[in-house]
């Protein structure tokens, strides 16, 4: 199993040299994001939130895997609250950068205590792409990608890589923020005439589309918002940093002033505070679930398909 590296982010290299939209995601700025976020001294709270939802999710599902592949493991928090689920499944680690994979190895080694290292073997921690994958050759289980939608610069690829990594009758379950996170900061920049603050946030149908054209059947989706407050405008803007920094295109070049900023404040305070005198800010937050499911020879003049496929679409059922 072989994934597709980054895209660049030269012009020269898009179809037809035309430029992606500005609120797209840079892949330049996002590895730099990752690395910086590697850096945190821990995990962000909102991460380990939305891992506790999605993990709710995971109660009705009667599949029980045998293997599993934690993406973006550090920073999405699922590690202990799948093992409460799954407690016999075998993990996997992959991470978008080496010095997330290094915070994956460290925790699980930290988690594990003296004892557990001694005792238990550590999970194997890869990172993207990923050439050769050493779990089963028929694919894992489970693909687990907590808090990751908004961090793809190519989200096709990234939905094709999971399929296949994937066993046939194996599941995802992944979320990310939706398209009315920050809404009010998104307005208050449009007022100020500077460019937009995030990325564009996938929606969720947009979502249940993409995973259908990825190759899953069965998609399930769904949202919730969330208010977060926060006592100022500066403990807001610092806690967002802990989330991941603005990684658009259009995103405003160069540094910014002093001066800048402290009227980026000033308007927080007027337009976000309130009536208790707290800064409120929006978080939408999308979920997915769908599955890997058997696979189909498309109808065309000449159609290929691989022996394995070939095995399992006449495979009779109830037979290995």
């Amino acid at each position: 199993m072989t994934d597709a590296p980054l895209p660049s982010s030269s012009p020269s290299s898009l179809e037809g040299g035309s430029l992606p939209p500005p609120c797209s995601p840079d892949p330049v700025a996002l590895h730099r994001q990752h690395e910086r976020l590697a850096r945190l001294r821990q995990r962000p709270w909102l991460h380990d939130e939305v891992a506790r939802r999605l993990a709710a999710k995971l109660e009705p599902i009667r599949i029980e895997p045998l293997d599993w592949v934690d993406w973006s493991a550090w920073l999405g928090g699922g590690q202990s609250l799948v093992a409460q689920r799954y407690p016999q499944a075998r993990r996997w680690v992959v991470e978008p950068t080496p010095s997330l994979a290094e915070r994956s190895r460290l925790g699980a080694r930290s988690e594990a205590g003296w004892l557990g290292r001694l005792l238990s073997a550590q999970p194997v921690v890869l990172t993207e792409p990923v050439r050769q994958a050493p779990w089963p050759k028929a694919g894992v289980q489970m693909l687990w990608a907590n808090m990751t939608l908004h961090g793809a610069p190519d989200l096709k690829s990234l939905m094709g890589a999971w399929h296949r990594h994937l066993s046939v009758g194996g599941f995802l379950m992944c979320s990310g923020l939706g398209p009315d996170t920050a809404r009010e900061l998104r307005g208050l920049y449009r007022e100020l005439g500077w460019p937009m603050p995030t990325i564009d946030f996938i929606d969720m149908h947009d979502l249940g589309d993409e995973l259908l054209q990825a190759g899953f059947s069965d998609p399930v989706m769904d949202m919730e918002r969330l208010t977060l407050t926060w006592a100022s405008p500066e403990a807001m803007l610092e806690e967002l940093r802990t989330w991941g920094g603005n990684v658009s295109r259009g995103r405003m070049p160069g540094l910014r002033t002093p001066g800048w900023k402290q009227r980026l404040i000033e308007r927080m305070g007027e337009r976000l505070m309130q009536p208790d005198g707290r800064i409120a800010l929006t978080v939408e937050l999308v979920y997915g679930h769908a599955v890997k499911p058997e696979p189909r020879a498309k109808v065309a003049p000449e159609t290929r398909v691989s022996l394995d496929d070939m095995r399992r679409m006449v495979r009779k059922p109830g037979h290995p």
